[in-house]
């Protein structure tokens, strides 16, 4: 069982930047890739970034390509989300995920945070 506790959600201006974080229960966190998906009101949860276990490798949804980034620290059983140029479509309860293998599909992941709001204001 992997325990994640997401954090670092709030109130933004268009523009603004937020760094979400993740952490991890287990010392076993380093074995997992990670993903953050998020979810608007009235819409279905979407995926957003996910990075393999050593972070050779990380995915994004075209919706956020070069204005967010993913990255880990196995050392401290955490995973972050930098989001720069926050836009009001991107406001969403956003959640970290671990699995067993990188993917951009939700099913594939085991254990999941219980979210944290961003609002991005116009």
């Amino acid at each position: 069982q992997v325990q994640l506790v997401d954090s670092g959600g709030g109130l933004v201006q268009t523009g603004g930047s937020l760094r979400l974080s993740c952490s991890a229960s287990r010392r076993t966190f380093s074995s997992y890739a990670m993903g953050w998906f998020r979810q608007a009101p009235g819409k279905e949860r979407e995926f957003v970034a996910a990075i393999r276990w050593n972070g050779g490798s990380r995915y994004y949804a075209d919706s956020v390509k070069e204005r967010f980034t993913i990255s880990r620290d196995n050392a401290k059983n955490t995973v972050y989300l930098q989001m720069h140029s926050l836009k009001p479509e991107d406001t969403a309860v956003y959640y970290c995920a671990a699995a067993r293998r990188l993917s951009t599909e939700s099913p594939t992941y085991d254990y999941w945070g219980q979210g944290t709001q961003v609002t991005v204001s116009s």
